[in-house]
């Protein structure tokens, strides 16, 4: 017996081979998947969640994101926790302030589970029609299936972001998918019921529910209940608190120097204890501040960078500009009229 390689990584097993007839049985085993193996190296999920023991079509593959950077934490070990809870529970909910990197774990999850990712931001004015089906052209004959629904067919991750947004009609047919029943009804299909795959996975995030997030409300309590896990997340760097890693991080991606790295991060600190009490109404992810690092090394001023980015983001109302502005030149210690940088 030979082997060969076939086109597209496939392995070709030539099991029988008669050169009179030409005729040739063939069978053909996919390749398991490549995955970046300095990433799975850094978090232990496999004994979780292992990518080997479950395969979807290859129409699935562009849905699990590739390329994601680590996640970083202070020992939480949210990675390892969310896979966990997926593997036990099959869903959880991860709640915390904007930029705080919820979406980020999300994707970097999917990937290291080779699950696909069904995205779904609940703040959007998406129909049920979007999310379950829908008949499309006259009669019943061309049936659509929506994005939850292809979910609890073929399996993956469903994300559902700004959950505490979500439409009550829209929640009120997750919940049986969500418990012991473990199946959905499509009422606009005849009533089909579809059992959810068993490699299908659940997860919601949300900011806390409080005056200053507009649109938010309590979570449903029946949703609630069926969240058997809840991760808090936090900024790496709030108030005083500057975490030396996220110092390291802007450093490296900006590629600028530690000190004025510092002070970048000391100032998203600052703004985000101001987000979180509610005086801003944005506080800068650890992106926000790489970007601004980047027009530095490029050559901007520190007051020119920081408008281009971190003022003119937290708000169009100069006078929460102006409030920024004062944090920036605080921590950086310059006047506005001097433009000295440093």
């Amino acid at each position: 017996m030979s082997n060969h390689r076939g086109i597209l990584g496939q392995k070709l097993s030539i099991s029988k081979l008669q050169t009179d007839s030409f005729n040739l049985s063939v069978k053909i085993s996919k390749l398991s998947n490549i995955q970046n193996t300095k990433l799975t190296k850094l978090y232990d999920t496999k004994r979780y969640i292992d990518p080997s023991m479950f395969s979807f079509g290859s129409e699935y593959e562009d849905m699990i994101p590739n390329g994601t950077p680590p996640f970083l934490d202070s020992g939480e070990k949210y990675v390892e926790r969310i896979t966990r809870a997926l593997s036990y529970f099959k869903q959880c909910a991860l709640i915390g302030p904007s930029g705080t990197g919820k979406t980020h774990i999300v994707y970097l999850v999917s990937e290291l589970c080779r699950l696909p990712l069904w995205e779904i931001n609940c703040g959007l004015q998406t129909s049920v029609f979007d999310l379950f089906g829908r008949y499309i052209g006259l009669g019943k004959e061309n049936w659509i299936d929506g994005l939850i629904t292809n979910w609890c067919r073929h399996g993956g991750i469903l994300y559902l972001d700004e959950a505490n947004m979500m439409k009550q009609d829209i929640a009120t047919k997750l919940n049986p998918i969500l418990d012991a029943r473990g199946h959905m009804v499509l009422t606009e299909k005849d009533n089909e019921m579809i059992h959810r795959h068993r490699h299908a996975y659940l997860i919601i995030s949300m900011n806390p529910f409080s005056a200053e997030f507009a649109g938010t409300k309590p979570i449903n309590a029946a949703m609630r209940r069926r969240m058997s896990v809840w991760l808090n997340f936090d900024y790496m760097s709030s108030g005083k608190n500057v975490d030396k890693k996220e110092i390291q991080l802007v450093t490296d991606k900006a590629g600028i120097h530690w000190e004025i790295a510092e002070k970048i991060v000391e100032v998203g600190a600052k703004l985000r204890e101001e987000y979180k009490t509610g005086d801003l109404p944005y506080g800068p992810s650890i992106g926000d501040l790489v970007n601004w690092g980047m027009l530095i090394a490029d050559g901007a001023s520190i007051e020119d960078s920081s408008n281009e980015t971190i003022v003119s983001m937290t708000s169009d109302d100069l006078e929460v500009q102006d409030e920024v502005k004062s944090v920036i030149q605080k921590v950086f210690r310059y006047k506005s009229d001097e433009r000295n940088g440093i």
